[in-house]
């Protein structure tokens, strides 16, 4: 956690701490937690942002739709049964739509026991250009949709595209979320500066994530199984002297791909075979373990 009295960085959403040692092992005496975060998304057919395997197809552009929609159809359902074959219960980044879109694949969810983080209501959604009052409805109707469905309120927040407005942090802590899955400043849960009260950055991987290494930067699918294995050697390693957090971020419609789930598979399961060293946990266990020990 950060040192209340350390220097302020220029934006002040975060203070400035150097490398810390030391520190409570995670529950089991582990030192290093894994989570794997799986984004399912729903997009509107020809509307708003979007995410497209082949750029420039003109509208109506079914065939980057058919792309997306294989991930709700066919590689969520394949994702999920490999993380649990592998001991993985992942932390779901939800786009609320699916509720309606696809509700068998929400109840495979539930039961293999997946948590459910904020991740809006459709991914053609933005925060940005939002006003204050109407972007508290939007996180407050995700908030909302989620206890309804599921009989509890999302602790966890993450928004589409990596948005945020200046009032998206105290907006966060008015409807209840407690940490936030958007940035990468550290191995370790932080603490950031909000007006309203305590919200965490728990680490959230922003190149160990298929969208933006696969489809933005063109990295393979054996390359994103090696960067994965690299991450986790070293930082288990690093975790002899401190208590670290690494995530995995996927989606249904890239790393659903079969070729992809292949290579996925090869480098979730040198992880697992750690696991007696390893937390293989989500968030909001993370999020817990934490507060247990203030």
């Amino acid at each position: 956690m950060t040192n209340l009295d350390a220097p302020v960085i220029g934006h002040g959403r975060w203070d400035f701490t150097p490398l810390p040692t030391g520190g409570p092992r995670w529950p089991g005496g582990k030192r290093l937690a894994v989570y794997v975060a799986l984004g399912l998304e729903d997009y509107r057919f020809g509307e708003g942002e979007t995410e497209d395997l082949l750029p420039g197809v003109p509208q109506p552009d079914l065939v980057n739709a058919s792309w997306r929609d294989y991930g709700n159809r066919v590689g969520a359902f394949r994702l999920i049964d490999r993380l649990q074959s592998l001991g993985i219960s992942p932390a779901i980044l939800l786009n609320t739509a699916l509720y309606d879109s696809a509700p068998d694949l929400l109840a495979l969810a539930r039961k293999v026991g997946a948590e459910i983080v904020g991740h809006g209501i459709s991914n053609s959604d933005s925060l940005a250009g939002l006003g204050e009052s109407e972007e508290s409805r939007y996180l407050q109707a995700v908030a909302d949709r989620i206890e309804r469905e599921e009989s509890t309120r999302p602790l966890g927040w993450s928004s589409p595209w990596l948005t945020q407005t200046a009032n998206t942090l105290e907006l966060l802590v008015d409807n209840g979320y407690r940490y936030v899955l958007d940035l990468r400043l550290d191995d370790h849960p932080v603490r950031l500066n909000t007006s309203r009260g305590e919200l965490l950055a728990m680490p959230y991987a922003l190149e160990l994530n298929d969208s933006s290494s696969i489809v933005g930067r063109g990295v393979s699918a054996s390359e994103f199984a090696d960067m994965i294995i690299d991450e986790f050697d070293e930082l288990l390693a690093a975790a002899e002297d401190q208590s670290l957090v690494m995530s995995i971020v996927v989606h249904s419609f890239i790393s659903g791909a079969p070729f992809r789930l292949r290579q996925l598979t090869r480098a979730l399961a040198h992880i697992a075979q750690h696991s007696q060293d390893v937390w293989l946990t989500q968030p909001r266990h993370i999020y817990a373990a934490l507060q247990a020990t203030r």
